[in-house]
């Protein structure tokens, strides 16, 4: 299966989504690292399939995730997890292709689901 780097500042989110991952026969490889330099790093070493980050969080928010995810390469699929409803912040989101928005309170079957769909 795939190797899914799971970014996201609070450890219960990290650990339930990589629970989930796999559960489903994945690879997660869950990261807390913050800053740029550290997520540029974890990109280059593990060599995600997919990247999966939250949105809100503090040093490096989920589109600065989604910038150096692409420009590591730029067909690197991204899943954001977010609280945020704002369709503003989500038009600018969904600009940074190939990515894909959930809203928190996230569902396994739906995660699943749309990890399947971003890996094609």
């Amino acid at each position: 299966m795939a190797r899914i780097l799971v970014l996201d500042d609070s450890r219960f989110m990290r650990n339930l989504v990589a629970h989930f991952l796999e559960q489903a026969g994945h690879e997660a490889v869950p990261c807390e690292e913050s800053s740029l330099s550290g997520i540029q790093g974890f990109l280059q070493t593990h060599g995600p399939d997919l990247v999966l980050t939250g949105y809100q969080m503090p040093g490096c928010n989920g589109l600065t995730v989604a910038r150096l995810a692409h420009a590591h390469r730029a067909d690197l699929p991204v899943v954001l997890l977010t609280a945020t409803r704002d369709p503003a912040i989500e038009e600018a989101l969904l600009k940074h292709q190939p990515l894909c928005i959930l809203h928190k309170p996230v569902q396994e079957g739906e995660l699943l689901a749309t990890v399947t769909r971003m890996l094609g």
